[in-house]
């Protein structure tokens, strides 16, 4: 069984531990291949910041105009092997191969953005600010900087960073999960072939060794994470406590609201692609489907036809809707939390526990589940739960709505269904949430736009993509200059 290298210095070399953990096909259960994992990964970090230190001596001094020159022969690259990054995407994280493909198609798009670096990081010049003195700002590198990212998507997330990191001048290091870090391993084929110095740009694997050796080595100037809320807690304290800048993006409980005067067709298909796309395993998933005013029964039945219809199964079968849930052990955390729902009161309207998928009996697989009537003050309404589970719910008034809405603790994305554009706009401005969407079920920003992120969906002060990826990975140098006027000398 292939154990996967990591890429430090320009070449692949087999990690320092000689522990491994199996990566397993969520659908088939079939073990893919073995990836590094324990104490020995630290020695891996400190490898690869030290390659990736001299190499951003070198780049650093490369005009910037050249640098993203590089990125333009990456989507190249990415564009000519979707197909290939896709079919892995979907065996290691369970996706259809539709969202595979929307998943690389959104990577693409960051690289595309930052190919505008020359101009995002452009600086400020005042002349004259007095009598022969001029005052400018630049943004310079911040050196070497890391990110550490999730399995629900294996391809997309890192460039949400990657690429603003060496368009701006720096070198980088990327721990993907332990899950699924067979498509990073692909794309890193992709970065070998760029005309970038060695070491420039790093694969490490591993686990929690790997990443608190990244928190805590000194030479790693800045930290990107997207996971769960404890974690991205725990990544922004220590990371921040050893001195580096950190953005770290946690988790959702995402509401959506739906007024009386939504259409309600349009808005049952668009939410319920929303709840159970990727399974639910991704972090703008809506969760909690709010009703206003008398129409909870026509919104229920709808929502009802629309997703019996669905179909789960193995992704790469494109006939299908959904995919399973990453791990065993993830499935038997959803049904737990569906039965503990269940147990306070709420009401199972469709049951997707006991799926079972032809030819794929063992793999994680949940059908879409709905359930009603879910107590306000139990664990379940407020749980992130990572899977293919509707809550709903029922307000009086978009007042009571709104309130619901911004009582969680979490604050990455709010939606609202409506034909109203006082309303809409009253729930944009007053909904606690990073992303809103309005008659949008899935709210994902634009490569041009950051990844916004509130309360405890996100830790930090600037998000990834965009503009805020350009700030996030350069530092701002002031400089004020006086020249005396020659010409006004007398010789």
């Amino acid at each position: 069984m292939e154990i996967l290298k990591n890429y430090i210095d320009g070449v692949w070399i087999p990690s320092t531990s000689k522990e491994t953990i199996d990566i397993v096909n969520p659908a088939t259960q079939e073990v893919l291949a073995k990836v590094p994992f324990g104490k020995g990964t630290q020695k891996d970090v400190d490898l690869a910041v030290a390659s990736a230190s001299k190499a951003y001596l070198e780049w650093s001094k490369v005009p910037v105009l050249k640098r993203v020159q590089v990125l333009y022969r990456l989507k190249t690259l990415m564009e000519e092997n979707t197909e290939v990054l896709a079919e892995i995407i979907t065996k290691e994280s369970g996706k259809t191969y539709g969202e595979s493909v929307g998943e690389i198609q959104r990577a693409i798009e960051n690289i595309e953005v930052a190919c505008g670096t020359p101009m995002l990081m452009a600086g400020d010049v005042i002349e004259d600010i007095a009598t022969g003195v001029d005052e400018m700002m630049i943004r310079q590198p911040l050196g070497v900087a890391a990110c550490i990212t999730p399995f629900n998507f294996p391809s997309m997330i890192v460039f949400w960073f990657l690429p603003y990191a060496i368009a701006t001048g720096n070198a980088f290091v990327v721990k993907p999960s332990e899950k699924v870090p067979m498509t990073m391993m692909k794309i890193f084929e992709f970065l070998d072939q760029l005309d970038i110095p060695k070491g420039l740009v790093s694969l490490v694997h591993g686990g929690k060794d790997s990443v608190d050796a990244i928190l805590e080595h000194p030479s790693i100037k800045a930290v990107s994470f997207v996971g769960s809320t404890p974690v991205a807690r725990y990544i922004y304290s220590k990371g921040t406590a050893n001195g580096k800048r950190v953005q770290a993006q946690g988790g959702a409980k995402n509401p959506v609201v739906i007024l009386p005067d939504a259409d309600i067709e349009m808005s049952t298909k668009i939410i319920a692609d929303s709840v159970y796309g990727c399974a639910g395993q991704r972090c703008l998933a809506a969760s909690t489907i709010i009703t206003v005013d008398d129409q909870k029964r026509q919104i229920k039945d709808a929502l009802y036809e629309t997703v019996k219809s669905r179909t789960t199964g193995y992704g790469l079968d494109r006939e299908i809707n959904m995919g399973p849930v990453i791990t065993a052990a993830s499935k038997a955390r959803i049904t737990g939390l569906i039965q503990k729902g269940i147990d306070e009161g709420a009401k199972v309207l469709l049951d997707g526990r006991n799926a079972s998928i032809a030819g794929y009996e063992k793999g994680n697989f949940l059908n879409p589940t709905i359930l009603e009537n879910v107590a306000l003050d139990k664990e379940l309404i407020r749980t992130e739960i990572f899977g293919p589970v509707m809550s709903l719910i029922s307000m009086k008034n978009i007042d009571d709505a709104l309130k619901f809405v911004n009582s969680g603790n979490y604050g990455n994305m709010a939606c609202l269904f409506t034909g109203s554009g006082a309303n809409a706009r009253r729930f944009r401005n007053e909904a606690d949430a990073g992303n809103i969407g309005i008659n949008i079920g899935v709210a994902a920003p634009m490569a041009q736009f950051p990844f916004s992120g509130w309360k405890d969906s996100f830790f930090g002060d600037l998000h990834g993509q965009g503009k805020h990826a350009i700030e996030f990975f350069t530092q701002t140098k002031v400089i004020i200059e006086r020249w005396p006027n020659i010409w006004s000398r007398k010789f």
